[in-house]
């Protein structure tokens, strides 16, 4: 069993490989002059560098989890989302209301994607 794990700490990986699949860490983007679209575009910049490290990209999603501070922000942060998969096969996808680890922080990510051949 082979197991690739990129910018690992003491705590965790940001990239695991394993059997051509990537599982990425959370993405959070907290700053907090930010709203929900300029936090979920940076998720998503962040995502993308991401994938491209690991031989993967956002054409290659799997299943996205989205944790949002606040559901009354649905709607911008899909707003973001949806230009962002516009032209893309669409991935598995939850979306829930999270606590989250600071106040600043507005949505979360955690992707999983398939690795291109």
């Amino acid at each position: 069993m082979t197991i690739e794990r990129i910018h690992s700490t003491d705590r965790m990986s940001r990239i695991v490989k394993h059997n051509g699949t990537v599982y990425l860490c959370g993405q959070t983007a907290g700053q907090a002059e930010w709203d929900i679209a300029e936090q979920t575009r940076q998720c998503l910049s962040k995502i993308e560098g991401l994938l491209d490290e690991a031989g993967s990209s956002k054409a290659a999603l799997l299943s996205v989890t989205i944790y949002i501070r606040d559901m009354k922000d649905f709607a911008a942060m899909n707003a973001v989302w949806d230009a962002w998969v516009a032209d893309l096969p669409k991935p598995a996808r939850a979306c829930v209301e999270a606590r989250m680890a600071r106040a600043e922080i507005l949505v979360e990510m955690s992707v999983t994607a398939a690795v291109e051949d």
